[in-house]
């Protein structure tokens, strides 16, 4: 029973994850417009995300761990385009995408590096929810920030989360598991003040 609900946890969540971003996209696309959406946020959060993709390659965690999050970072980049174009920041790209290609290979230049990079990984994409926090609370408006992606980003954390809980004896470092923790209550979190200034708005 354990084996098959696992195996549904990690369908689920490429399913999910397959599509995260594309409300998100979508609420861009329809406004012509990033409003709300916090681009510090997001480089931080493509920041974590190469981190602990990079983290999972070079330990040799299961493929199913972390196969999702090539999908979300290509979503994440087509985003981030999106977003620069639509605020006239286009020459910006190169300058990202320079420093993000760069970051990859420095990462496991050395074993020290990638694992500092690991413990400071928690803290960045914590980082990019509190960013996006803060962004909501200062403009007391959601704009174009989708309730639904966020919603599907706690689901995934959820999932991983319980699904991560298996590998645990075989993976002496509890870091993944911390991450999870800590990245569902804030994706929650944000979940929740997106749909509080929403409803605000919509009694005004």
């Amino acid at each position: 029973m354990a084996p098959t609900l696992l195996e549904l946890a990690h369908w689920s969540t490429w399913a999910v994850c397959a599509v995260i971003k594309l409300p998100q996209l979508a609420a861009v696309l329809a406004a012509r417009s990033a409003r709300g959406v916090s681009v510090g946020s997001l480089l931080l959060e493509l920041a974590g995300f190469l981190v602990f993709l990079r983290y999972q390659i070079y330990y040799g965690y299961p493929l199913q761990t972390y196969l999702e999050y090539p999908i979300i970072i290509a979503q994440d980049i087509i985003l981030l385009l999106f977003i620069l174009r639509f605020s006239g920041n286009t020459k910006r790209a190169l300058f990202y995408a320079v420093t993000f290609w760069g970051g990859w290979y420095l990462l496991t230049l050395r074993k020290w590096i990638i694992d500092l990079a690991m413990n400071l990984c928690t803290l960045i994409s914590a980082a990019s929810k509190l960013a996006q926090l803060r962004c909501l609370w200062q403009t007391k408006d959601s704009g174009q920030v989708s309730a639904l992606t966020w919603s599907m980003s706690a689901y995934t954390c959820a999932s991983k989360l319980w699904a991560t809980s298996w590998f645990l004896f075989f993976f002496s470092s509890f870091l993944v598991l911390i991450r999870f923790i800590v990245m569902l209550v804030l994706n929650i979190w944000v979940t929740a003040t997106i749909l509080r200034y929403r409803k605000a708005k919509k009694t005004d």
